[in-house]
């Protein structure tokens, strides 16, 4: 079996029917299902600012990206704590006093 162009694509949508079907029967994929969304929205938005509809194509990206960093808040929140004590760390070890 040769992939052709929208080859990628169609192995994506059978991925998405899948999980989604899973979902629905009970194995239990919902908080994947919840990412799933967004990401896909910010391929569709690439992939049309790539075919020239660069009005939807964008519009699709921000949506689907100001929902991924809801998503991902804790994660960022997380991250902004351990840098602000490695940083603070870092400054009592120097003995910078600013």
């Amino acid at each position: 079996m040769r992939l052709n162009r929208n080859g990628g694509f169609a192995l994506f949508l059978i991925a998405c029917g899948a999980l989604i079907l899973l979902d629905k029967v009970g194995f239990g994929f919902g908080w994947l299902m919840g990412y799933l969304i967004p990401i896909a929205m910010v391929g569709l938005g690439f992939y049309g600012m790539k075919n020239g509809k660069t009005f939807i194509g964008l519009a699709l990206m921000v949506v689907g990206a100001i929902i991924l960093l809801g998503k991902f808040s804790g994660i960022i929140g997380v991250l902004i704590a351990i840098a602000l004590i490695a940083y603070g760390v870092s400054r009592l070890k120097n003995n910078a006093t600013y």
